[in-house]
């Protein structure tokens, strides 16, 4: 199957000529068509399947035949919903390419930068809006948007939405918008909280699924190093030690974590950039970026922060921390060895981490290889159910006495209060 076998228009089969797309996924294969038809669809399906071109396409194509190509009203049309500022403007950035050569305006709003540029946009008129959820709310609050007249409503990432806490803003965005509309539905993973709340935005929809959360790409060459807590950054200086290994994304389990990595690879002059939701717009844009021209070897982030980005031809993805939730693990490796290309997949686990490395072979259903050739070989055993109960005791004693030590001395302002 090609694209033209899809029934698209010619402007937007030139615009995925000029990016040398032929073939479209099995996503976009199977959702397209239902957009076209105005039918609502549920989508199941990961990073990297090309999920959105497969919303994306079908949007401007509805619009652009809504109005003859005329767009003689800058009234938003379509409205599509992503949890973070990098997926946002990613999927600003591909309705770019793929209505080049159409005049549809389109425009992407997100929070952590000022608003004045996103609202001068606006007041020029929008047919495609991309948005975060406070972002979006707080300028529908200062009348810069009207949803009353949107065609088509997108909700991406809605597991991770949900994750981040944005069921109440949902809800809001809901109650503005027409009940007379196409929706789309769009999560990597279906929940049981996850179908309710499609259900009550969706209508009769076709559910379009692909590439199981379960499954790895084949081309992803899996590997476990199995060390100790105490050992895992002297571990890591060691698997660095390979000049190959040239772009690095690394992910690791808390923001305070990201940055000690950073701080620790700097100090043996590898070049390293953290990326989480502490950082400023700016800095995070500047750190993928300075990553995917390759004056930064390893970009850590968060799995939250890792949202929307997306770096063709990776090759090397680290988890510093093994996820205790092991579909996180398959989308974290799911950004190498896209389409086809190799990639590879290393894991570092500590004792306490060897239970969530276990859940994740029973969910991919395989065994994932064990490099026992190294320095730092696993001598702890985890902590009893009781020692880590003390454990934890312990750190949070050391908390509570760490921000009263900071009171007394007249520090604990925050940004607000600076």
């Amino acid at each position: 199957m090609t694209f033209h076998d899809l029934q698209l228009i010619d402007p937007i089969l030139r615009a995925l000529k000029d990016k040398n797309y032929h073939e479209p996924t099995e996503i976009q294969a199977k959702a397209i068509p239902q957009v076209l038809d105005q039918r609502d669809v549920l989508g199941c399906a990961q990073t990297g399947t090309g999920k959105t071109a497969a919303f994306a396409i079908p949007i401007i194509q509805r619009i652009h035949e809504m109005s003859d190509g005329q767009y003689r009203h800058d009234d938003i049309q379509a409205l599509i919903v992503t949890p973070t500022r990098e997926l946002a403007i990613q999927i600003d950035e591909n309705i770019r390419e793929y209505s080049k050569y159409t005049d549809l305006k389109h425009a992407v709003i997100f929070g952590g930068v000022k608003q004045g540029r996103q609202v001068e946009q606006l007041q020029r008129g929008v047919h495609i809006l991309t948005a975060t959820p406070g972002r979006l709310l707080d300028l529908v609050e200062q009348r810069y948007i009207d949803l009353s007249r949107i065609k088509v409503l997108v909700l991406d990432e809605a597991d991770r939405m949900l994750d981040m806490g944005f069921i109440n803003d949902i809800r809001k965005i809901l109650r503005l918008v027409p009940k007379e509309r196409q929706s789309l539905f769009f999560s990597a993973t279906m929940p049981d909280n996850i179908k309710q709340l499609s259900q009550t935005i969706l209508r009769n929809p076709i559910r379009v699924e692909v590439t199981p959360v379960s499954s790895t790409a084949e081309t992803v060459d899996q590997r476990v190093y199995y060390t100790n807590r105490s050992d895992k950054n002297a571990l890591l200086l060691h698997i660095l030690q390979n000049r190959d290994m040239d772009q690095v994304l690394l992910f690791s389990r808390t923001k305070h974590g990201a940055d000690r990595i950073v701080r620790n690879l700097k100090k043996k002059n590898i070049s390293a950039q953290a990326i989480h939701g502490d950082k400023a717009q700016n800095q995070r844009q500047k750190a993928l970026s300075q990553f995917k021209d390759g004056r930064v070897r390893v970009l850590v982030a968060t799995d939250i922060a890792a949202r929307g980005i997306d770096i063709q031809k990776l090759e090397y993805v680290i988890n510093y921390d093994i996820p205790n939730v092991p579909e996180t693990y398959v989308h974290r490796i799911g950004r190498s060895g896209r389409a086809g290309e190799a990639g590879i997949a290393i894991s570092i686990c500590e004792p306490e981490e060897n239970v969530h490395m276990r859940d994740v072979e029973k969910l991919i259903k395989q065994k994932v290889q064990v490099i026992n050739d190294h320095p730092y070989p696993q001598t702890e055993k985890p902590m009893t159910a009781a020692e880590k109960k003390e454990w934890n005791k312990e750190k949070q004693r050391r908390k509570q006495e760490f921000f009263a030590k900071r009171k007394a001395s007249g520090g604990g302002r925050g940004r607000r209060g600076r």
